[in-house]
């Protein structure tokens, strides 16, 4: 959609340099002018997207944040970007909460009371950690407002998941807790609201809460 390159997830110590011209490395306003004009033409009236982290810290997933909210800022403004399209105001702006440590640590405590090995002591246990310096906020910084009940729905998320299969591995984390044990113990997909530009009462059990 937005035309730019993978910039992959780098490893190493030190950590090589991104791809020249990937995603992660453009200028925010070139960056983000697809992305405005997305929004102008399919006019939306929420916008979801990674917090700061990236959700975990992928160049692309922190990068896709800074775009989002800058579109989110600058889609209203016809002095913005005026070369793509007529201006759109979207009302609401999310930040996606599918790491949110409350979630790991009730679907990690309900495997080991089953007697199943949790695939998130590990990664609970790093997230106790401060980041050195500072870069970006931990885990939990951003409350969950809004909380959406689709418990009926996770095998077709996980199917369209699985369908990635140069993205996630299908026997691999993200499917390390069965459906029917997540609906039991967490059968919501949670979310921040960030900003708002209509009244919005807190929590929330619609994203489109104040605007139907």
């Amino acid at each position: 959609w937005l035309g730019f390159t993978d910039s992959g997830l780098p490893e190493g110590d030190p950590l090589p340099p991104l791809p020249a011209g990937s995603f992660a490395v453009q200028p925010l306003e070139r960056a983000a002018a697809p992305l405005v004009r997305l929004v102008r033409n399919f006019k939306p009236q929420v916008i979801v997207s990674y917090d700061e982290n990236g959700g975990y810290p992928h160049p692309d997933h922190i990068m896709a944040h800074r775009v989002a909210v800058e579109a989110f800022a600058a889609a209203g403004d016809p002095d913005r970007y005026p070369d793509a399209g007529v201006a759109w105001e979207p009302s609401k702006l999310y930040y996606d909460r599918a790491f949110s440590p409350d979630r790991f640590r009730a679907l990690h405590f309900a495997l080991e009371e089953a007697g199943l090995q949790s695939p998130y002591a590990e990664r609970l246990a790093a997230w106790l950690e401060t980041d050195a310096e500072g870069h970006t906020p931990p885990p939990g910084a951003h409350a969950t407002t809004t909380q959406i009940d689709c418990g009926d729905y996770f095998e077709a998320r996980d199917d369209a998941l699985r369908a990635h299969r140069t993205q996630v591995d299908p026997l691999g984390f993200f499917f390390a807790v069965s459906a029917e044990m997540q609906r039991r113990v967490w059968p919501w997909e949670d979310y921040s609201l960030i900003q708002s530009r209509v009244p919005a009462e807190l929590p929330e059990k619609d994203l489109f809460a104040g605007l139907r």
